[in-house]
């Protein structure tokens, strides 16, 4: 191939320029083509009219890279002018940037070979002489016999060249030989490698494979087994089918027989309800005779108590017991009385309330936030106390009994409505619940007093009827509010 190549890219702009201008002078081109004619001329069998070799790529690039080295040690007027700016690059740059133009001048300017031989020749000492003189020592490397062929030019440069050639194809050709041998191996060794693999596995696959053959023996084991007693549960079935078609009728019997005493039972309940309704009439006669009897007694116990008042000179009561606990609100539970069950009702019936409330002298105690929160929890608290206070006051008005209502809350609401007459609100002091108050206002009233209270919390029922108090659920009240 010819001793040129495309120039470098990564060449600086300046030296770009200065290439391309003196590759480009014919004048200089023709100048150095004049001044090495009688060089060409007695260069042994490279005259001109012989075309250039094709070099390899190894050797073309130690020609660039021996020419690049001497390049700096020739007189400045002995430089032609293209490579003058290259003589002055950095060794590193100036026979890679500097190749192109390198090239072209040893081809075209056999004046400058001559001169770059000369230099390249003394430094290569006993090699070059043996180049010279047109022999290759066996142990010299090729290439750069090659190279210095190419320079030096004597008797059979081109045999040697082709000689540098033929080796470095055989180098490459070796090379690449040894690469397969390489990769070769390395699939023999990967083979090897994947047989053992193979041979674990399967090793593996047949260990499996006679632990899934064991399994599958104790599933079929299994399976008899599991077939022998389903065999043996039908025969079972079959014979509770038999005792259930039995049983069931004796059950039909028994159920004939049930059904007859009913009939007769249902006639001799008739029969006690009719004796019942004339015992009732009996009975009814004769509390009219108590009752009038249990007037005269009161009458008598009423002028008595009015002349013991008088007499004692007592005031009338200006508060209640709950008043009390209200106005202490922060004092400690007191005993409970001696025998709170006198009081105690088991019934939580919402249809007993109106009962309850027609005693004499009953207190109603409410827990606020338990029925408003079940009756009209839509709406705010300050809505649920205003609604339930006004219904609890037209209760009070049209009783006439003591009516308190507790709400939880360590202080008093502000903007509550004045509370009707007969209404006692009440609110929890901090760390205090309103179940705590109403148990302290359930004890603080007297024995035999009725005190009803009203919610549906199961802890707080629990708890006022342990001291003789009638709890009622919520219900009970809301219905009496909504008919009020």
């Amino acid at each position: 191939m010819p001793l040129t190549e495309p120039s470098d890219d990564h060449l600086p702009q300046e030296d770009l320029v200065a290439l391309d201008g003196a590759a480009g002078n014919p004048d200089d081109n023709v100048v150095s083509a004049t001044s090495g004619a009688s060089d060409a001329t007695a260069a042994g069998d490279g005259g001109a009219g012989e075309p250039e070799p094709t070099l390899p790529e190894p050797v073309r690039q130690r020609i660039v890279t021996l020419t690049a080295a001497v390049l700096p040690t020739l007189p400045a007027d002995e430089v032609p002018v293209p490579l003058r700016r290259v003589a002055k690059f950095a060794p590193n740059r100036r026979a890679r940037l500097g190749a192109p133009v390198i090239a072209a001048q040893l081809t075209a300017d056999p004046l400058f070979r001559q001169r770059i031989t000369a230099r390249v020749l003394a430094d290569a000492g006993d090699l070059g002489a043996a180049v010279v003189e047109g022999t290759a020592p066996a142990a010299a490397d090729p290439v750069e016999v090659a190279a210095l062929a190419y320079l030096a030019r004597p008797r059979g440069w081109r045999e040697l060249i082709d000689a540098s050639g033929a080796a470095v194809r055989a180098e490459a050709d070796s090379a690449v030989v040894a690469e397969l041998v390489r990769e070769a191996e390395q699939r023999a060794t990967r083979a090897e490698h994947d047989r053992a693999v193979a041979r674990v596995e399967a090793e593996k696959l047949r260990d499996e494979l006679a632990r899934v053959r064991e399994e599958l023996g104790q599933l079929r084991e299994e399976s008899r087994q599991v077939a022998r007693t389903l065999r043996e549960t039908q025969a079972r079935e079959r014979k509770a089918t038999e005792l259930l078609a039995t049983e069931r009728g004796r059950a039909a019997r028994a159920s004939a027989d049930v059904d007859a005493e009913l009939r007769r039972a249902r006639a001799r309940l008739a029969e006690a309800e009719a004796a019942a309704g004339v015992a009732r009439t009996s009975a009814k006669e004769a509390r009219s005779v108590d009752d009038a009897r249990l007037w005269l007694l009161l009458e008598t116990i009423g002028q008595a108590a009015v002349g013991l008042r008088r007499e004692l000179a007592l005031d009338p009561v200006d508060k209640l017991p709950a008043d009390f606990v209200a106005d202490a609100f922060a004092e400690q539970p007191s005993t409970a009385p001696a025998s709170p069950a006198a009081r105690a009702r088991d019934t939580d019936d919402p249809a007993r309330l109106d009962q309850l409330l027609a005693l004499p002298r009953a207190h109603l105690v409410v827990d606020g936030y338990n029925v408003t929160k079940r009756g009209f929890g839509e709406m705010s608290l300050e809505q649920q106390r205003k609604r339930l206070i006004t219904g609890l006051g037209g209760i009070a008005a049209q009783t006439g009994d003591e009516v308190t209502v507790v709400f939880d809350g360590a202080e008093r609401m502000h903007g509550l409505p004045p509370a009707p007459r007969g209404v006692r609100v009440l609110f929890s002091r901090k760390g205090e619940t309103a179940d705590e108050l109403i148990r302290r206002l359930v004890r603080a009233e007297p024995a035999g007093r009725p005190v009803v209270v009203v919610s549906s919390d199961r802890e707080v029922a629990d708890g006022v009827r342990r001291h003789g108090a009638y709890p009622l659920g919520a219900d009970s009240l809301l219905r009496r509010l909504a008919r009020s």
